[in-house]
């Protein structure tokens, strides 16, 4: 069976790939690798995550599932200065990439932490949660990570996640709307929608 990026140490022989991408107005280097998602470039649908991400100067901010770090470095960038990211993924490859990539950019306020889930930052809690979550992880698995996502969220924080809209955006609208009693499709683009639930301060 094909490894996939989820898995928690790639067996995959290294080939190391660098690019540079420019987003939100800031130009970033990337190093990457094989065995983590997306290798030769950032996805369409991180990318529509990025331009989406409605942070704030001092947020704390949750990348769920990094890779290589690109979400949660903008959002490190958008945050600044008093704000903190964290950045979380059960692989260690993209983990250890995350960190190097947060390094060379020099983005101090975020952290690359190898985590199942959200056991890494257990005691903490977010304004804003964001995720371009391992589908084909299956949805047992996805679903379950969001949960703990939105339960992870401070009073009115969002939780704002990234998905094709042919590989179960309506259903995913539907579970999220169930969880929260909100949710909404913020941005459409190529085929992916990124949908957005917040924290309801009168739950």
């Amino acid at each position: 069976m094909a490894e996939h990026y989820f898995t928690k140490r790639p067996s995959a022989e290294h080939k190391p790939h660098e690019f540079t991408e420019e987003l939100r107005g800031r130009i970033y280097l990337f190093h990457t690798d094989a065995g983590v998602f997306s290798r030769d470039e950032i996805d369409l649908g991180s990318k529509l995550l990025i331009e989406s991400m409605p942070c704030e100067p001092g947020d704390t901010v949750l990348d769920l599932g990094c890779g290589y770090g690109p979400i949660g470095m903008v959002a490190a960038t958008v945050v600044a200065p008093g704000g903190f990211v964290y950045l979380v993924d059960v692989n260690e490859r993209a983990v250890e990439l995350a960190q190097k990539n947060l390094n060379i950019n020099g983005i101090k306020n975020a952290k690359a932490l190898v985590s199942d889930g959200l056991e890494a930052v257990a005691n903490h809690q977010f304004d804003l949660v964001v995720s371009n979550p391992p589908i084909r992880a299956g949805k047992e698995v996805f679903y379950s990570l969001l949960t703990d996502a939105y339960k992870a969220l401070k009073p009115s924080g969002c939780l704002l996640v990234v998905i094709r809209t042919k590989q179960g955006a309506k259903s995913l609208e539907n579970y999220l709307r169930e969880l929260a009693g909100n949710c909404e499709t913020v941005a459409k683009k190529a085929g992916f929608r990124v949908l957005k639930c917040c924290k309801q301060l009168h739950a």
